[in-house]
Order: structure tokens, then sequence, then C-alpha cells
């Protein structure tokens, strides 16, 4: 079995500001999941959100940034 390890990201909005989350999005293929941690914290805890939750949070803050909605 091949195990693949999660390669963290922030999003392009953060800013560099500190208080961010960062996903690991390449896991979903593997495990239907992603993985989602506190930058602050990179070797504390995370949790896992199923790839259609995660799909539509990210819609969602999508939807809440665009002008006019």
């Amino acid at each position: 079995m091949t195990t693949e390890s999660p390669r963290w990201f922030k999003s392009s909005h953060s800013n560099n500001g500190g208080d961010c989350v960062e996903a690991a999005a390449n896991l979903v293929v593997l495990s239907g999941t992603v993985p989602i941690r506190d930058s602050k914290a990179p070797h504390g805890p995370a949790l896992s959100f199923g790839s259609g939750a995660w799909s539509s949070f990210v819609a969602g803050v999508k939807d809440a940034t665009q002008p006019g909605v």
C-alpha cells in the first residue's frame, strides 16, 4: 500500500496574517478526505472533512466573497 504525505497549503487570500488554516487536498484521491490544520500549530491535530463537505465549504466561501452577493 502506498501512503502519501500531506502537501499543506494556505489560501492565497491569507495575506500571511498568521491566523490561517492549511489544507492538504492531495489526499482526497487516496482517502476521500481533506485534512485541515491550524497553520500556527503544524504539529497539532488535524480535522478531516469528506470531499463533498470540503467542496461545499469552499463554494460557500467563494460565494460569500463575491461582490453583490
